[in-house]
């Protein structure tokens, strides 16, 4: 534990706090924060550079290097030993900085003459602000206590920034914190555009005085908030209604070791004795473990480091005694901003929410499944934000392109409502269209469904003229309990649910858990590959307890009405003749005790691996109807994984090779006469949609608000004259989706 500088550390310290009290603008602040660490740590220089964008770096203030250099000199990211410890997030010493790798010199500044060199970066969990640099004319070797003091200074820095110390006006060039438009490039979760406020879900803990006047003091309140921290996760685990060894039982168990961490406590011991305040010292850690985790190359390793995230969070609402309810009333217009959210946390907001944004998740997450069900538009992986973003700030979220304009001009916000009208308008339209059905102008009738997971999603059965429901979903009431459901609680589900359709058929999938959907409440599987691993009908098979059960609350739901079950991810025909046969066995035993028994079962498959599309016509007469679900058969068929951003759009759905695979399953379920399907985004997409029906899918399923643009597309044109246009593109080599698109624009379509 550092010694030597404990009492210099903190008079600097209380220095830095009395400069954040002081009155005056934000460069005079940092022009005297320079002068006291300077003088402080007995360097001739000490400079602030700070971030004017994502990938540059501005000497803001200096005391030793040449006044005129400041707002004048700029460094991009990793370029020089500044932008080095800026990209990486960690120190520089040297005693001969010309002498190091990457070495940048800028004669603007006069730094010729100071040999040595040490800086830290200015980061405040995981937001990356600036660079603290001093240098001295004497070839110097930093000590390890410099470099940690210099750390803890930074540390408070970072706090200052927050707090608004450093914010630009109009007279001066300092970034001006929180005020300029921000754009964020994510990806689309749920499609959809929205404008409204920010409505954080997990509002940053401000530390109000990151410095400490009493170290023993602090050390006393750090100690009493880690001894409340460790009761509380040990009441979580004792109280939460899991099985042994389940994932979020290990998950408490790790926090468990945290809070007990003997290293994590001393460290945050040895800041406060160098003069942070408890809540400062907290902070310190966790922004290094953020620091740790971007270099993390391990999975399990993240995974920690996240552990220990979420543990400090925790530590610090306790020391402060900042809540996520912080008194801020929710505005009318609520877009979400997290950085990661799980399904029941999503319900628990409902559909007052306009959209949702996260810097984490993927389009399979339990979250987008939730904003799917909702109808909310989502943006994931819009990296940063919920550090830009402030309680009340305007954002526009395009969920269709995966954009999201924060404090926006007045110009892009203009722009964005025009979308959003002429929208509504076409959705107006499309009202006019619900109870018509979808029958082309050659007479071809394509059947539209919808999907569906949530009681929350049934009410758009009837509005948006969906004959059914195509897919619903049933491990959504698995994926927001701790526990698993009672057979009693599905019955009732399932019951409500078939009510609501008022007669409509309702597919109901069994659950598909596994790869991206992990109950809280199962063992772990450490898999290389989920989505290629232990999910599905093979969860099902070999869990058959869980299955029997959702099966039996299927056909008690029914009583006396029509049943429809499909089976998942089912990739050889002895899977579904075991998951059928275990049904039958359901139905049998459910007649022993005189139970009513539904009035017409139909079971089928769901065909989302390639495997199956070569099964014998046996397996395709045995099914009473097979769906299609494109967004895994997708990821197999190119070896493309739908969570990967990078390759996922890589591969086109109308591609000649994923067309002839879709030719040979229309063509085994016509000599079978078995009904076929197509579910997943694509069929939602007019031109894929249009495509798969030209092609000879008569049955289609898709989110609701799908449903009325590709009812209007159908009955605007020839299905049969767009299967010549198609077939003719493919006898061509020519590009499928450009010449659907001429049709389509030809033809009134949205070209």
């Amino acid at each position: 534990m550092p010694q030597r500088k404990d009492s210099d550390s903190r008079r600097l310290l209380r220095r830095l706090r009395d400069t954040l009290g002081s009155a005056g603008a934000g460069q005079d602040r940092l022009d005297s924060i320079t002068h006291h660490i300077a003088d402080s740590m007995g360097t001739e220089v000490c400079s602030v550079y700070l971030f004017r964008d994502a990938d540059t770096l501005e000497l803001c203030a200096t005391e030793g290097l040449k006044a005129e250099a400041v707002h004048q000199t700029r460094l991009r990211l990793g370029e020089g030993l500044v932008g080095r410890v800026a990209r990486t997030g960690r120190y520089v010493n040297s005693a001969n900085a010309p002498s190091e790798p990457g070495f940048r010199f800028m004669p603007e500044t006069g730094e010729e003459v100071y040999s040595s060199f040490l800086g830290v970066p200015i980061q405040r969990l995981g937001e990356k602000l600036g660079v603290l640099v001093v240098q001295s004319r004497e070839a110097r070797m930093f000590t390890d206590d410099d470099v940690y003091g210099l750390e803890v200074v930074a540390m408070v820095l970072a706090e200052m920034a927050e707090l608004g110390a450093f914010q630009g006006t109009t007279e001066d060039s300092l970034p001006l914190a929180h005020r300029f438009p921000s754009f964020f490039r994510g990806a689309s979760g749920q499609e959809g555009a929205a404008e409204g406020r920010v409505w954080l879900h997990e509002p940053r803990v401000v530390v109000a005085n990151p410095v400490g006047d009493d170290p023993k003091k602090e050390k006393a309140r750090l100690h009493e908030g880690v001894a409340t921290l460790r009761t509380r996760v040990d009441k979580m685990l004792a109280d939460a209604d899991l099985i042994a060894d389940s994932d979020h039982s290990q998950v408490l168990e790790a926090y468990r070791l945290f809070a007990h961490s003997r290293s994590w406590l001393k460290r945050m011991e040895e800041d406060i004795a160098l003069g942070l305040s408890a809540e400062a010292a907290v902070e310190k850690e966790q922004s290094q473990a953020r620091a740790r985790l971007e270099m993390a190359a391990d999975p399990y390793l993240r995974d920690r480091l996240h552990d220990l995230d979420d543990l400090s969070n925790r530590l610090l609402r306790i020391l402060s005694g900042q809540g996520s309810d912080t008194g801020a009333e929710m505005p009318d217009d609520p877009i979400l901003i997290a950085r990661n959210i799980g399904p029941a946390e999503l319900l628990e907001y409902g559909r007052k929410l306009k959209g949702v944004v996260l810097e984490e998740g993927s389009v399979g997450s339990h979250a987008a499944i939730v904003a799917r069900a909702l109808a909310i538009p989502l943006v994931i992986h819009a990296s940063r934000i919920t550090t830009d973003a402030l309680n009340g700030d305007p954002i526009l979220v395009d969920g269709d392109g995966g954009f999201v304009h924060l404090r926006p001009e007045d110009s892009v916000a203009a722009a964005f409502r025009d979308k959003i009208a002429m929208q509504a308008a076409a959705q107006s339209r499309y009202a006019g269209l619900r109870d018509q059905p979808a029958r082309s102008v050659c007479g071809t009738r394509v059947e539209l469904h919808m999907n569906a997971g949530l009681m929350a999603d049934l009410p758009s059965l009837e509005n948006s003229g969906a004959e059914g429901v195509g897919l619903f979903r049933t491990e959504l009431q698995f994926l927001t309990r701790t526990r698993v459901p009672r057979r009693s609680e599905l019955v009732a589900l399932y019951t409500r649910v078939m009510d609501a359709a008022k007669g409509r058929p309702v597919v109901f999938r069994t659950v598909d858990i596994g790869s991206d959907k992990v109950l809280p409440y199962m063992k772990p599987q450490d898999e290389p590959n989920p989505a290629m691993g232990w999910r599905a009908i093979r969860v099902g098979l070999d869990k058959r307890g869980v299955l029997r059960m959702q099966l039996q609350s299927l056909i008690r739901a029914a009583a006396g009405r029509p049943l429809h079950v499909m089976f998942p991810f089912v990739a050889e025909p002895s899977e579904f003749r075991e998951a059928q046969k275990m049904l039958m066995e359901e139905l049998a035993r459910e007649q022993q005790f005189g139970r009513p028994l539904p009035l017409d079962i139909r079971v089928g498959s769901m065909l989302e691996t390639p495997s199956l599309a070569f099964a014998p016509v046996s397996f395709f007469r045995a099914c009473d109807f097979v769906s299609i679900g494109g967004n895994d058969l997708k990821q197999f068929f190119f070896a493309a994984d739908r969570e990967n951003e990078r390759v996922r759009r890589r591969y086109d759905t109308l591609s000649e090779p994923f067309l002839s695979l879709l030719d040979q399953i229309i063509a085994r379920c016509e000599a079978a006469g078995v009904s076929l399907s197509f579910c997943g985004e694509d069929a939602g997409r007019p031109v894929e949609a249009l495509t798969f029906a030209a092609l000879g899918i008569r049955r289609l399923s898709m989110r609701p608000a799908s449903i009325g643009p590709v009812k209007h597309l159908i009955r605007s044109i020839s299905i049969r004259d767009l299967r010549e246009v198609v077939d003719q593109a493919r006898a061509d080599g020519q590009p499928v989706r450009r010449a659907v698109t001429e049709f389509l624009a030809r033809n009134g379509g949205p070209g």
